[in-house]
């Protein structure tokens, strides 16, 4: 169920491991369709997603819908920029469209043998014990039941078969939902597609208690997120008419407003996204049913790896499938999610914390001036020391969990360091320099 990103992905891995498969997915195709406007959040392409596209040889007809970032760019409220690389050597992450991306992937499985994919297709009820599904035609309003040997759960968010299994005996549910709400904008492009912003780079206007992104697309627009609260004097509810929007943004983001000759009506036009945590176990039944993806374990997008994480999954289960067989489905699928769990409960935890670093800690130069002395000692003690954003992002063979774990780690350093630091110079003194090496 599900032929978004994870589950067109998945489809492609269970195909060229010879297996027939079916995809059913309730909404429209948005080859023919397009996806719905003003609801989805640019996506943030990096090395765990690069890997798991790679697994299936996909990975070069992906780079063609995607857009290098090597920095953040940080825009403060007098229009005065910051920067802070992404990595080393020229190390970045990739800008892609989420409808391009989905649209490529779903023509890639489409053409691989023993695949059909229906559109249209609501479930409506799952029969566990009997293996079918009870689908409704949404051209039709037509119902049929389907049967299946095996159930791969990558239907989003708010899941029908995780619903289904929440039903069932000791699952354990949970859905955290920020008091933020988000709001998709356009950064136009220039004159003959140009782009108006640095183009291979994030673009962040943090302002404390909210904040703007910006991720380039091809066209030379950037597809900006507004991260908002749902209450408040500076809020959603506050901003009642295209004045009101037209005040506080000329207000809060003075060099991105003529940049975005669509604001209100766009602001008006355009839904208000919900940002939510879920959380849920187990994510099997039985040797039958399998949960990947937002599905398992959705996550608020302010590390850049829903998607990655979903990819991942992907991985996980292909690896796992090459090592104990397809014999015993039972055992790879109960081996997948013990696995999986406790990294994708740290990504959501790593989510969270960088929504806070992303809000106001990137706008703070005591919070620059740390990432600039953890540059230095990564430099200085290579291997001992790298920085938890390249964990995550940029070390696809160190777990979710191991990352964030290190990550607490080094910042437990740094709080004992820092306050012996009030400039870059300071770092070469001796009592800085011998407090790094006994932690270490």
């Amino acid at each position: 169920m599900g032929a978004g990103l994870v589950g067109s992905l998945l489809t492609l891995y269970l195909a060229r491991r010879g297996h027939p498969v079916q995809v059913f997915e309730r909404l429209a195709d948005p080859r023919k369709q397009g996806l719905a406007g003003g609801r989805s959040i640019n996506l943030a392409l990096s090395d765990r997603g690069w890997k798991a596209l790679a697994g299936v040889g996909v990975a070069d007809d992906i780079r063609q819908v995607g857009i290098p970032m090597y920095r953040r760019v940080m825009h403060d409220g007098q229009s005065n920029l910051t920067f802070q690389p992404y990595g080393q050597d020229n190390q970045a992450i990739y800008s892609v469209n989420r409808g391009s991306l989905n649209c490529a992937l779903l023509d890639l499985a489409e053409a691989a043998p023993n695949v059909r994919i229906s559109f249209g297709q609501k479930l409506t009820r799952l029969d566990l014990p009997g293996r079918r599904l009870h689908l409704q035609d949404a051209a039709t309003g037509e119902e049929h039941d389907v049967p299946y040997e095996r159930l791969f759960g990558a239907d989003g968010a708010f899941s029908a078969v995780r619903a289904a299994l929440q039903r069932t005996d000791r699952t354990d549910y949970s859905q955290q939902y920020l008091e933020y709400g988000y709001k998709e904008l356009t950064i136009a492009a220039g004159p003959d597609g140009s782009w108006q912003l640095e183009k291979n780079a994030l673009h962040i206007w943090p302002r404390g208690n909210f904040l703007m992104i910006a991720l380039p697309n091809l066209d030379g627009s950037f597809n900006a997120t507004l991260f908002f609260p749902y209450e408040g004097d500076n809020s959603f509810a506050a901003l009642r008419a295209p004045t009101d929007v037209a005040t506080f943004f000329q207000a809060t983001f003075p060099d991105a407003v003529p940049l975005m000759p669509q604001l209100t009506e766009e602001f008006f036009d355009h839904p208000t996204g919900s940002l939510v945590t879920i959380r849920c176990w187990p994510w099997v039944y039985h040797d039958t049913v399998l949960l990947l993806g937002d599905a398992a374990h959705a996550i608020v997008p302010f590390y850049g790896q829903g998607m990655n994480a979903g990819f991942e999954d992907c991985t996980v289960l292909n690896q796992l499938l090459a090592q104990h067989g397809e014999a015993d489905w039972a055992h790879v699928m109960a081996e997948f999610a013990r696995q999986r769990k406790p990294n994708t409960d740290a990504m959501a935890d790593l989510a969270l914390y960088n929504f806070v670093e992303m809000r106001d800690r990137v706008a703070d130069p005591r919070f620059l001036l740390q990432k600039r002395i953890e540059s230095k000692i990564a430099a200085q003690f290579p291997g001992q020391w790298v920085p938890l954003y390249s964990r995550v992002t940029f070390s696809p063979d160190t777990s979710y969990a191991e990352a964030w774990a290190a990550g607490q780690r080094q910042e437990a350093i740094m709080q004992r360091v820092m306050p012996l630091i009030e400039t870059e110079a300071d770092y070469e003194s001796a009592a800085v320099q011998t407090l790094v090496r006994e932690s270490l």
